[in-house]
């Protein structure tokens, strides 16, 4: 266990906190570090102290201003996180003061007909929704400026601050004696791409996977791949110094595209004939990992953020050869639910977290740490806050 959650709830329960966090005032403008308030949790809210903390190209589209999502300035970002219980708000039972949590873009209320149904992680009230930018429970920020100005909260979590309120659907409580800095990974990257393996694409023994693009959540695809027995796993990336990194994680044979002329799918009759599952990341692709399946049986699985408003490059006659396609939030994981599950079989060593955290910085240093991000340098950059 990290010894670094020292802080007496005693003192700040009940109680506006003053801290620092990382506001952004507009898209591609600079992080700055100010002091802002942080109001107490209301009902069925809880309010955590943040550990650490790291950056997803989710982030990074938000703050390029490539989606809708950044409409609401100024904003905390920041969704992939860990930290501890300060204070819960009224009717909170599942976690108390002192707990380590996880939190979770894509929240589980556990009561309305999508949390009761066991065929999705989507939930009524509390799903992901980049547009959201203030609290359910009563539509206000719980955050504001030293002079009282609104500062608006992201994805259901804005972990850039020492400390944030979240709704109690939204706080996943982890085992205490879990590596703090290694579970803050669970919160989006690694979750979403193990679970893409295992749940959406549900990926068998022996099975043949191909990932599109090689960042944290392809290889995390390609680990839970792995650890589902899978025989041969292909990474594709324009990027060849990704390969070192990927051998690490199990995958097998790689293509850069770069290197042929012909379409990927057309390039080999194994890809043509033999894939049977497909993970990429970016549209203009997607129409060759789509080909690239198995015909009959292939699936493709898409993660990831599509600021494009393309259609998809699909002719509806070809999804009649048996190839399936498919989008996944989270991993299609439940939050709540399984997500300590997934927790336990990353610390009992059936999914290697090892690798995914490449740079650590303290969190005054964020604006560093977006660089390494845009530059490609970094997979994950965890700040230590």
């Amino acid at each position: 266990m990290d010894n670094h959650t020292s802080f007496n709830p005693r003192e700040t329960a009940g109680k506006i906190i003053t801290c620092n966090a990382a506001v952004v005032r507009g898209p591609k403008q600079p992080f700055v570090l100010e002091r802002i308030q942080v109001d107490p949790p209301k009902k069925m809210e809880v309010r955590i102290k943040i550990l650490y903390t790291s950056i997803c190209h989710t982030d990074l589209s938000c703050w390029k201003g490539e989606n809708e999502a950044q409409r609401a300035f100024p904003r905390i970002l920041g969704h992939e996180a860990v930290g501890v219980v300060e204070s819960v708000g009224e009717g909170v039972t599942d976690v108390k003061e002192g707990d380590h949590v996880i939190p979770i873009f894509n929240g589980e209320c556990g009561d309305c007909i999508y949390c009761q149904k066991g065929t999705t992680n989507l939930c009524g009230k509390f799903r992901v929704n980049p547009l959201k930018s203030v609290m359910a429970n009563d539509g206000k920020c719980r955050f504001s400026s030293k002079d009282g100005e609104p500062i608006y909260h992201f994805l259901n979590t804005s972990t850039f601050t020492e400390y944030s309120v979240l709704d109690s659907a939204c706080v996943v409580k982890i085992d205490p004696k879990s590596p703090l800095k290694k579970m803050s990974l669970l919160s989006c990257g690694v979750s979403t791409g193990v679970g893409a393996a295992w749940k959406a694409a549900d990926v068998q023994a022996g099975s043949s996977v191909a990932v599109f693009g090689l960042g944290t959540l392809g290889l995390a695809a390609a680990e839970g791949a792995r650890a589902r027995g899978a025989s041969k796993i292909i990474g594709v990336d324009i990027n060849p110094d990704k390969f070192d990194k990927g051998r690490t994680i199990g995958i097998t044979d790689f293509v850069n595209p770069k290197d042929s002329s012909k379409p990927v799918h057309e390039g080999n009759e194994w890809w043509r004939r033999r894939l049977q599952l497909r993970m990429r990341r970016k549209l203009g692709i997607l129409r060759e990992a789509f080909l690239s399946t198995h015909d009959g049986w292939g699936k493709t699985v898409l993660v990831g953020i599509y600021p494009s408003p393309k259609l998809l490059p699909i002719h509806p006659m070809e999804l009649f050869d048996g190839r399936t396609i498919t989008g996944t939030i989270f991993g299609d994981v439940k939050g709540k639910t399984q997500l300590p599950d997934l927790a336990r079989d990353c610390l009992q060593g059936v999914v290697n977290l090892d690798g995914f955290i490449t740079h650590e910085l303290p969190f005054h240093k964020i604006n560093e740490a977006f660089g390494l991000l845009t530059d490609g340098k970094a997979l994950r950059c965890l700040l230590h806050l």
